[in-house]
């Protein structure tokens, strides 16, 4: 079975990841900061990771470099949640480890596409 974390502190967000993206081959976990997804992280590694791209204890930047310097890391998929086009942002988050970006409000179809990519690329 897949595991999906979903990192973000607005629990709608976390809600609406779950009904979309859980099912019998794809489990999600949720964390609403940085350093409990890092805990989570450190005891069993995702999958993939769709984290905010503003967290409320740290930077995502040093959230995803904390992840990328875990041993179990190297094929965990990052995707990076963001209410604004931000090229800056994005570019961070990729040279972080990051491997994609997506807007916030997000639909059903939106969110699917994307894991779909990040899962291709894998």
């Amino acid at each position: 079975m897949k595991r999906c974390m979903v990192v973000d502190d607005s629990s709608i967000i976390r809600k609406v990841v779950k009904r979309i993206l859980g099912s019998p081959e794809m489990a999600v976990l949720e964390a609403n900061n940085g350093s409990d997804a890092l805990a989570m992280c450190a005891a069993e590694m995702p999958d993939s990771i769709l984290v905010d791209g503003v967290l409320p204890d740290m930077a995502t930047t040093e959230f995803i470099k904390s992840v990328r310097a875990m041993p179990e890391s190297r094929n965990v998929r990052i995707l990076v949640s963001m209410l604004a086009f931000d090229i800056g942002a994005i570019m961070r988050a990729k040279r972080a480890g990051a491997q994609g970006y997506m807007l916030k409000p997000f639909n059903r179809s939106q969110l699917m596409e994307r894991f779909r990519e990040l899962q291709a690329a894998a």
